[in-house]
């Protein structure tokens, strides 16, 4: 609903009405007469006005409310033509255009089309952007081609002919206003509201009738003493802002440099020159697809009419100027994720064996020769679809996933890196869960795309996947892919949460696969900075100690809030153990270490095995020095992937005043932890080193100085704790602190 409100804002900001100087203003409907704004006012008794933006046709079916489309123009473009058989060159004069949405092409003959976007000759010709409208001049052409680039990633493109001796032409631009929004009504009788929104449904606007009862609306108590309008409001230390809407506008404001004004369109954008290589067979352009580097689909267009080669070469370069833009004056393989060919005679047996009958047809296919996806359209139709940044992408992504798993569990045997490479391009989809939705149509002679849907066995892919982590226990040397997909794994945002949408706890075989990581972890540490930057893939591999004990954690959490499965403790210490023995262990998992040991109680009732390791930790990292420049040292090191690296360095050390705090309270309530109450002390001091002035801080520690005998220091620490109180802290706790000194005092502590 978002766009369909912002085309209110964006026509109400052109209004401009046209009133007869003879008859005078009088109440009535007044029709506007700029181009592209039909707007209707209406002028009511009791001075009240409307402004009526959409009209047109409707229609009642029980409870919902159905808008008819209305029709569409020939085209939005108006031009007229000046001519002069002196005149070498042509003169382009477009009136008032919104230009980041323009483009212009000429062809002369049957050459290419040469096409520009119009704001890059604007920036070109009027750095300042001054004029409203654009004037410049052109080679005599013999077509001349307007594009309009919609929002929505659709371009409407026009070739003209233009006349003989043509000198100049005006191009002006209709926005047609209601097009095709796709809305629709309905009128909930529990609520006596008719909720109005775009076919998805979402953020509804929201009408009661004019006779029934209005909410009452509120007035503000509290009046400004003046209002006023200040363009380009700032103040100093006011950080530069970027605001971006669908209509690709920016604002930009730097109060430490002259102002540079954005507000009509952004500055010129380069281009590169991408070219496309279209095969002149189908298995050739199928093994040019599996080839290339990065996840790539082929594009196969099925067309027997006789214009089908001069619609195809149009498409392509279409495809290659678009594609371009993306990468912007360079090579960037990330973009270039299709391939294409025309499908000629040669290919009439594979069509008929795929069931490939309709004409014109587009079929995708993988580096494999799998069907994707069919749409039974042409090309210009869909053509919105082809880019990396569209929806259709990834859904493509996911659908080739859940053929290349299926393909290596239908095979006999399988190729190690083809078992992997399916694993992994499933641990890396984007979360998009309602899988059943994507492949299914109401009608099944629609245009658009339906995608392949596989069926694949939750038990054969588990099996898949164990068999695949067994036979690589004895690597000598690290897979970065299979690094990557088991970290995902282990984490629940692997293949298992991506093709079955199941949350879920580690098993043996993630027990198996940790071995690897940690096994690995220096190698994985050399490798990992080069793998993330690979240009033509995306990767994000942290720190495998890091990843590895963050996945504990979350598994922990996992089984606290009830998933199935049975916590497996010991193997979960096991593995922290053999981090902290191996010397490799990092904050992150001494932090989850931590916390796994602080929930758990040993036989004998007490938490000494926590206590120990917490100690240890103690000494060796924080104790010792200025707390503050040792914490400063460690949080120098985290890995990007820590928690802390993003929560900063007052999160970093409030978390170790805290955990040291928690500590030593443990041995404050727990009488079988008296064997730690000298290091408890140690603890607590430290906690109000890092924190001070902290009330419950404060509190333990002097419960501990009275539980050591040091009843004294014990009372004044405690005055201190009641000292410090303050609106933060819980009336329970406040009372329980107050309590605690008045017995220290009285003796009946």
């Amino acid at each position: 609903m978002r766009n369909f409100i912002w085309s209110l804002l964006l026509f109400t900001s052109g209004i401009f009405m046209s009133f007869s100087q003879t008859k005078g203003i009088e109440k009535g409907t007044y029709l506007s007469n700029n181009k592209g704004q039909k707007i209707k006012l209406n002028l009511l008794e009791d001075n009240k006005y409307e402004l009526v933006f959409y009209s047109g046709e409707y229609a009642i079916k029980g409870d919902s409310l159905l808008f008819a489309k209305n029709t569409s123009a020939a085209t939005n473009f108006d031009l007229s033509f000046k001519v002069d058989k002196k005149a070498k060159n042509v003169k382009i004069k477009f009136l008032d255009p919104s230009y980041y949405s323009f483009y212009i092409g000429t062809q002369k003959g049957k050459e290419e089309v040469q096409y520009q976007r119009l704001s890059d000759i604007r920036s070109k010709q009027d750095p300042n952007w001054t004029a409203n409208n654009i004037e410049f001049d052109i080679e005599k052409t013999d077509f001349l081609y307007l594009v309009y680039e919609d929002y929505d990633g659709k371009s409407d493109v026009y070739k003209y002919e233009l006349p003989k001796d043509v000198s100049e032409v005006t191009i002006t631009y209709e926005l047609a206003v209601l097009g095709d929004l796709k809305i629709s009504g309905f009128y909930d009788k529990s609520t006596n509201e008719l909720r109005i929104s775009e076919k998805s449904g979402l953020n509804p606007l929201v009408f009661t009738n004019e006779k029934d009862p209005q909410p009452v609306k509120k007035t503000s108590k509290v009046l400004p003493l003046e209002t006023k309008s200040i363009e380009k409001w700032t103040y100093p230390g006011k950080e530069n802002t970027l605001l971006n809407d669908n209509f690709g506008s920016e604002v930009v404001v730097d109060t430490a440099v002259a102002v540079v004004d954005y507000t009509v369109a952004p500055p010129s954008i380069n281009q590169y020159n991408f070219k496309l290589k279209i095969e002149n067979n189908l298995n050739k352009a199928i093994s040019a697809t599996k080839d290339s580097k990065n996840n790539k689909f082929l594009g196969v267009y099925v067309d027997n009419k006789k214009t089908a080669k001069e619609s195809f070469d149009f498409f392509i370069k279409d495809q290659e100027t678009q594609t371009g833009y993306s990468m912007y004056d360079g090579y960037n393989p990330v973009y270039d994720v299709f391939n294409y060919y025309l499908a000629g005679a040669d290919d009439k047996k594979w069509l008929k064996n795929n069931k490939i009958t309709n004409d014109p047809s587009i079929v995708l296919l993988n580096g494999q020769g799998d069907i994707l996806a069919v749409a039974k359209s042409d090309l210009e139709t869909q053509k919105y679809q082809f880019n990396y940044y569209g929806d259709f992408y990834r859904k493509l992504l996911r659908a080739d996933a859940f053929v290349s798993v299926n393909a290596v569990l239908k095979s006999k045997k399988p190729s190690d890196s083809d078992v992997i490479k399916a694993f992994s391009k499933a641990a890396a989809l984007e979360a998009s869960y309602d899988y059943d939705s994507e492949y299914t149509l109401d009608n099944t002679n629609s245009t658009e795309f339906v995608i392949t849907k596989t069926a694949l066995d939750k038990k054969e892919v588990a099996q898949a996947w164990k068999k695949l982590i067994e036979a690589h226990q004895k690597d000598k040397q690290v897979n970065m892919y299979l690094t990557e997909t088991i970290i995902k794994e282990i984490k629940n945002l692997g293949f298992t949460k991506q093709l079955f949408n199941e949350d879920r706890i580690l098993n043996d075989t993630d027990f198996l696969a940790i071995d690897y990581l940690l096994k690995h972890s220096e190698e994985i540490e050399s490798k990992r900075t080069e793998f993330n930057e690979n240009k033509t893939e995306i990767h994000n591999v942290g720190n495998a100690v890091s990843e590895v004990s963050n996945a504990l954690q979350q598994n922990l959490y996992a089984s606290q809030d009830g998933i199935s499965g049975e916590l497996n403790k010991d193997k979960i210490n096991s593995v922290y153990k053999k981090i902290i023995a191996s010397g490799k262990g990092n904050f992150d998992a001494y932090k989850n270490y931590f916390y796994y040991l602080s929930q758990i109680k040993d036989a004998d009732g007490s938490n000494s095995t926590y206590l120990k390791e917490f100690n240890t930790y103690f000494d060796s990292t924080l104790a010792g020095g200025s707390p503050i420049e040792k914490l400063d040292a460690i949080f120098a090191t985290l890995d990007s992937s820590s928690s802390y690296s993003y929560d900063g360095w007052s999160s970093f050390k409030d978390y170790h005043s805290s955990t040291a705090n928690s500590a030593a309270w443990t041995v404050v309530e727990n009488p079988a932890n008296a064997n730690f109450l000298k290091d408890a002390i140690k603890w607590s001091e430290y906690s109000l080193v890092v924190t001070k002035n902290n009330p419950y801080y404060l509190d333990t520690l002097a419960q501990l100085y009275y539980k050591d005998g040091q009843k004294p220091k014990a009372i004044e620490t405690q005055t201190l704790a009641v000292k410090y109180l303050d609106a933060t802290i819980d009336e329970v706790t406040a009372t329980e602190i107050k309590e605690v000194l008045t017995k220290m005092q009285n003796g009946t502590y």
